[in-house]
């Protein structure tokens, strides 16, 4: 990308043809799922899903000034990353998330910490990604986040 992108769709737009229908369909499913009180918009150069200043004022505890992260989505040079900082921080979810993906997918789970990779785009597991996203409420959310990541 030559430029940062300012929304979403700019930054869907920006990527190489092959990537695009993918993460706008990753996002099209994220936005149709995600608990009432996180909104959407570009931060760390990715589209981000976060809890707004208004609800949660603290803001990030690495840079205040952000909203408090819980989804980002990337295109990364050989995959496409969905970071998630619920299964980062809850071993019940992540436990749950590992378990469910075999069923989803023919493709070996891949991630780190918060990290999902897919290398294959044409093994995203739509549908289990869009139950990953209802897990978790804003609440729940910044109740995990101040006990287990803030500290």
């Amino acid at each position: 990308m030559s430029k940062p992108a300012n929304t979403p769709e700019e930054y869907i737009a920006s990527l190489p043809e092959e990537r695009q229908a993918p993460v706008s369909k990753l996002h099209k499913i994220i936005l149709k799922n995600l608990p009432e009180g996180f909104e959407t918009g570009m931060t760390y150069g990715m589209i981000g899903y976060f809890v707004p200043h208004s609800i949660y004022p603290q803001g990030y505890h690495v840079d205040a000034k952000q909203p408090l992260p819980f989804i980002n989505l990337a295109s990364q040079k050989n995959f496409i990353a969905l970071y998630h900082m619920g299964i980062y921080a809850n071993p019940k979810l992540l436990e749950w998330f590992q378990e469910e993906y075999p069923k989803y997918s023919s493709t070996k789970l891949d991630m780190g910490k918060s990290c999902i990779r897919f290398k294959n785009i044409k093994k995203i597991p739509f549908e289990l990604i869009a139950q990953l996203v209802t897990k978790m409420t804003v609440q729940e959310w910044i109740t995990t986040y101040e006990e287990v990541v803030k500290k």
